[in-house]
């Protein structure tokens, strides 16, 4: 088939044979009529999240690899609260080993206000050692089944924007509104069911379908260690597949594996322009060695890499060909296709795409640009660390 061919075909956000093929092999909830909100900050992403708590009716359902008990976390706790003691029905999941640090009295304080509180997997680990490597990483709240936050953003200072300027993170987060939202809520209460065993009443009394208030097309695609095979790698490879013109990746975990390297080489041999931000600094050391041992392949040909400079990159973005863009928790690595329960949601909207291109390009100004013959000169002594590094890059 012809390049020009696979963009009429491919390139168009509303292609029935690029949803199609998505559904098949991602498993992905397709809906229309949604309307969808970029922030391109976590100070922006809260605001709006805990504005949409106070305005509750009927229920909350929030899951959250990371609260903190911090100014965050109290005015995240603070809304949950009034939230429930309002009598809006109020659940959390949170991560038992991504909310270690957080005191156990966080959490009592919540349910003795009214809010129930699930943590994933605490000790004792059921299923051995083995199952103490999983997580519950993904990030997302609903609000009475209409309106959905999700993204790559945690609870706590350094996401929201509050911290010092040196402990801020670069973050992202969408908010949608329309029938996608159905999808996140029975995500989230399949969970809630297959790990706590009951549910509330209350789930069963709500109005369905919700109604259509925009133009976009979004598919939420989950995943967890249960799946024989990852979907949520899956679904990036098939959007690299489908790109007619540009890629655009910005991503803070990037050990992709070879099938993904596959996918994004493919799209530049065939003329796609392919643009990967990664952190200039890792809040994980051991990635970024593992991730720049991928450089020369990329580089080779024809892909560009970019570090950005500044705050710890957290955001988890792919936009192709500006009108699909893919926002979520997943990371580029082994762990997210593996090993965590993750989320994304790919939106298929060209106003959405604008703003993603918008931002994608003020990060890129602020990023440093990796030459191939700058990164050959590197010493031996960083090629044998990750070398090194690269034997453990499964568990990363």
């Amino acid at each position: 088939m012809s390049i020009v061919r696979r963009k009429m075909i491919m390139g168009t956000p509303r292609a029935p044979r690029f949803l199609r093929v998505f559904r098949r092999n991602a498993e992905a909830a397709h809906s229309r009529g949604n309307r969808v909100k970029l922030f391109t900050s976590g100070a922006d992403f809260f605001p709006a999240m805990l504005g949409a708590f106070a305005e509750a009716r009927h229920h909350i359902h929030a899951e959250f690899y990371i609260v903190r008990d911090d100014a965050t976390g109290a005015a995240f706790a603070e809304a949950l609260l009034a939230a429930a003691a309002r009598g809006v029905e109020v659940s959390l999941i949170y991560d038992y080993i991504g909310c270690f640090d957080t005191p156990s009295a966080y959490f009592r304080r919540l349910e003795q206000g009214g809010v129930r509180c699930l943590a994933f997997n605490p000790p004792p680990f059921k299923g051995g050692i083995a199952w103490f490597d999983k997580r519950d990483h993904r990030k997302m709240a609903v609000v009475d089944g209409e309106t959905a936050f999700t993204g790559g953003v945690n609870v706590g200072d350094e996401y929201s924007g509050f911290g010092f300027p040196h402990e801020r993170w670069r973050d992202v987060g969408i908010r949608i509104d329309g029938p996608a939202v159905i999808d996140l809520s029975r995500l989230f209460r399949g969970f809630w069911l297959a790990e706590k065993g009951s549910s509330s009443p209350a789930w069963h009394q709500e109005r369905l379908p919700v109604a259509a208030v925009g133009d976009a097309d979004v598919m939420v695609i989950s995943d967890g260690p249960y799946h024989a095979r990852s979907f949520i790698r899956n679904a990036f490879r098939i959007a690299m597949a489908g790109a007619g013109e540009s890629i655009r990746i910005m991503n803070p975990y990037f050990v992709p594996g070879p099938r993904v390297v596959r996918s994004l080489l493919r799209a530049v041999r065939r003329g796609v322009r392919v643009q990967i931000i990664l952190p200039a600094k890792n809040d994980v050391p051991i990635v970024r060695l593992v991730s720049r041992s991928y450089y020369t392949p990329l580089l080779r040909e024809g892909i560009e890499l970019f570090e950005r400079q500044g705050p710890v990159l957290h955001a988890k973005v792919m936009l192709i060909d500006d009108a699909w863009g893919v926002v979520g928790s997943a990371n580029l690595d082994q762990r997210s296709f593996h090993r965590n329960y993750e989320v994304n949601t790919i939106v298929a909207s060209h106003e959405f795409g604008s703003q993603v291109a918008e931002m994608f390009a003020e990060d890129l100004a602020g990023s440093r640009r990796v030459v191939l013959e700058e990164h050959e000169q590197r010493g031996w002594h960083v090629r044998l660390l990750e070398r090194l590094c690269g034997s453990v890059s499964w568990f990363l």
